[in-house]
């Protein structure tokens, strides 16, 4: 890659640093400023092919800057870094017009990658118009790196109308996640319009889809306007697609296509301008396997698909999720509560069978029953009514569990050398064929995010960069151990 000059921008110098140094490992010339003023000092003398600044600096703010430097600098692409992890930051930074938005703490990969993508991109920025800028207080709740990958999607489809199809499974929210698309673009102010396809008769699927006319069938004694009508200039979400039956689906793909509808026995076709958002918590590639589902339509809403972490997925969130209910049930007339840490410990240990539904109840139902202000981990676990969840690990003690498969395994170790004592170093040895898998496992389990598998571990990040480097292993290998 030929050399690019990039300029950085944080009021942290420790950040400046690791950033300026990992990118001109990559070969780039890189300068650095901590401030608004010193990055325009910077600038005049320095002309980056890209900026990458964080939001909050000691002068003013990054975003707000923004479509200055671009006004000034049409082909600089700018990168921006940020620890307010919120749907609300990825979308304004989108509006403002980022190349990109990288939440802290943020993978030096990813930048790297990044800023590699927006010299490639010639200074294409990304933004467009939507609707009023967003406030903080969306639906959408969650810290977490899944979490953050969905704002960065719903930031990048708010200014167009691209099909949006949501994956998850149920109770993971994908209707907000419909509603945060329509809320924050341009048919903000146009009908959001949602239909259930698990909940209508097959043979009412079409009518109340496409409409009816009078006497169409029997008992359509009136002409009706059907979904794709209601939605008109506005959004239409189509709910559990999955369940859609086959014959159905043959429409549907008819007026994605032609974008126009006819009503159940009219003879006038009706043009269809709306935006399409689709959800389901199926496997849609097995049921087109299966013969029940189009290919030809999977490909039709598959346009930017929007997978929804389950709770379980996210631990990181609970405690911020469990506040916000708990402010919830407040505003509801219930007693305002607290959370204690331990209570906090024993939600992140729950396995969530129930979803982000489950933990709304409980907050509810322990607002209402805990006497004390500050609830504690005792009452969580009477409201939970059992032990942890069965996903959660065994506890490593000598009772059991792996402390006992280590102690087996070592004594027949022993017993093959009868009175005569190992071989030195065994020590080292025993710790390595513990440590390497459990290394691998971890950074499987956080993905390859050496910052989530850290902190799984109880480790910093470098500790953990140490030890990878120690064992040999390789931190893009996520291939988990048999």
């Amino acid at each position: 890659m030929s050399a690019s000059r990039i300029l950085v921008v944080d009021d942290d110098a420790a950040i400046r640093t690791v950033v300026r140094e990992a990118l001109r490992r990559e070969g780039h010339i890189v300068e650095t400023a901590g401030s608004v003023a010193e990055q325009h000092q910077v600038l005049e003398r320095f002309a980056p092919h890209v900026l990458v600044t964080d939001v909050v600096l000691p002068d003013g703010n990054g975003l707000d800057i923004v479509p200055a430097m671009l006004a000034q600098y049409p082909n600089m692409p700018v990168i921006v870094l940020s620890a307010q992890n919120t749907l609300a930051t990825a979308v304004r930074a989108n509006e403002q017009g980022a190349f990109e938005y990288l939440p802290k703490p943020f993978d030096l990969g990813e930048l790297t990658r990044a800023v590699a993508a927006a010299i490639a991109a010639g200074g294409q920025t990304g933004g467009g118009a939507t609707a009023d800028a967003p406030s903080d207080e969306l639906p959408l709740i969650g810290r977490s790196p899944p979490m953050q990958e969905v704002y960065r999607t719903i930031a990048r489809v708010v200014a167009n109308d691209l099909t949006v199809l949501i994956l998850g499974e149920s109770g993971t929210g994908k209707e907000l996640v419909a509603r945060a698309v329509h809320d924050l673009g341009p048919r903000a102010k146009r009908p959001f319009v949602a239909i259930n396809m698990a909940a209508i008769p097959r043979e009412l699927i079409e009518s109340e889809l496409f409409g009816h006319e009078r006497g169409a069938f029997t008992g359509a004694a009136a002409r009706t306007a059907g979904r794709f009508e209601q939605a008109q200039g506005g959004t239409l979400f189509l709910d559990e697609i999955g369940d859609m039956p086959f014959e159905a689906q043959t429409r549907l793909l008819r007026v994605l296509q032609a974008g126009e509808f006819t009503p159940v026995g009219g003879a006038r076709s009706i043009r269809a301008d709306v935006r399409i958002i689709a959800a389901t918590h199926k496997d849609l590639p097995k049921l087109i396997a299966d013969n029940s589902f189009r290919e030809d339509l999977y490909y039709r809403l598959n346009v930017v698909p929007v997978r929804l972490p389950a709770l379980r997925q996210r631990p990181e969130d609970i405690a911020e999720l469990a506040r916000h209910f708990l402010d919830r049930a407040a505003a509801d007339g219930l007693p305002r509560k607290l959370l204690a840490p331990d209570a906090v410990e024993r939600l992140a240990q729950h396995g969530w069978p129930g979803y982000v539904r489950e933990l709304e109840n409980l907050m509810r139902r322990l607002a209402a029953l805990t006497r004390e202000e500050v609830i504690g981990a005792k009452a969580v676990e009477q409201q939970l009514s059992g032990p942890v969840a069965p996903h959660q690990p065994p506890v490593l003690a000598s009772s059991g569990g792996l402390a006992d498969a280590i102690e087996v395994h070592l004594a027949r170790y022993f017993a093959t050398f009868g009175r005569d004592l190992p071989p030195d170093g065994l020590f080292e040895r025993v710790l390595a064929e513990v440590e390497r898998p459990l290394l691998r496992l971890s950074m499987a389990a956080a993905h390859g995010n050496q910052l989530r598998a850290a902190r799984l571990l109880g480790i910093n990040r470098n500790t953990l960069r140490k030890k990878l480097t120690e064992r040999g292993i390789d931190p893009t290998d996520l291939r988990r151990i048999d």
